[in-house]
């Protein structure tokens, strides 16, 4: 059982693991034993509440196919139980992430200082450029 809130947990039996291969240098361990794991989690067949559904279907994050599963890949340690928890662990705060509320923007003016650095800058810049222009002789 997956803990995400007091209200909200997912049962075992909904997210799949697989036991792979582990990618990058390593050495004789990496190279015989599949200590990675790949999780995968469909959203729409799960128990979560309907909020969290929308709620993640809705983010736009790369471990979320087009069909409404998550896959993590989850190789950080040498351990396959390391790894499944790691796995766990990352879903769970894909999930809470999910449901997190954004603050609401308040708009703010520039100051009156910053307008005018603003156009002091320009005018400066203006001029320097107006320099590189061709010269004129006097004869």
């Amino acid at each position: 059982m997956l803990y995400i809130s007091n209200q909200c947990q997912i049962p075992e039996n909904e997210i799949r693991f697989e036991a792979i291969r582990a990618q990058g240098a390593g050495g004789q361990n990496v190279n015989k034993v599949s200590t990675a794991i790949h999780l995968r989690f469909d959203i729409q067949n799960s128990s979560l509440p309907e909020i969290y559904k929308t709620k993640l279907l809705a983010l736009s994050d790369q471990r979320i196919s087009k069909d409404g599963i998550i896959i993590i890949k989850a190789q950080r340690f040498r351990s396959q139980e390391k790894n499944r928890e790691d796995a766990l662990n990352r879903l769970r705060a894909l999930i809470v992430k999910s449901m997190a509320r954004q603050k609401n923007r308040k708009p703010t003016q520039p100051s009156k200082n910053a307008k005018r650095k603003r156009m002091d800058n320009k005018t400066k810049h203006s001029k320097l450029k107006g320099l590189r222009g061709r010269v004129k002789r006097e004869e």
